[in-house]
């Protein structure tokens, strides 16, 4: 099984896939965001640190 294998669906059975985040201390789903708020949101970045305990900036994927 070294062969890669990949679904596909008709366009029927595809869902939308609901993105939520924490803002002021509680979960909303981004849908229900303003479009300055969504802006927002997608300008956000990841934050990390590395093993020297440097902190290192991920940006975050874009939600569609």
């Amino acid at each position: 099984m070294n062969e890669l294998t990949t679904a596909s669906l008709n366009p029927q059975e595809r869902t939308r896939c609901e993105v939520w985040t924490r803002v002021m201390g509680y979960h909303r789903p981004v849908a229900a965001f303003n479009v300055g708020k969504r802006a927002e949101h997608g300008e956000r970045c990841y934050f990390t640190e590395n093993p020297c305990g440097t902190p290192l900036r991920v940006p975050q994927q874009a939600a569609a």
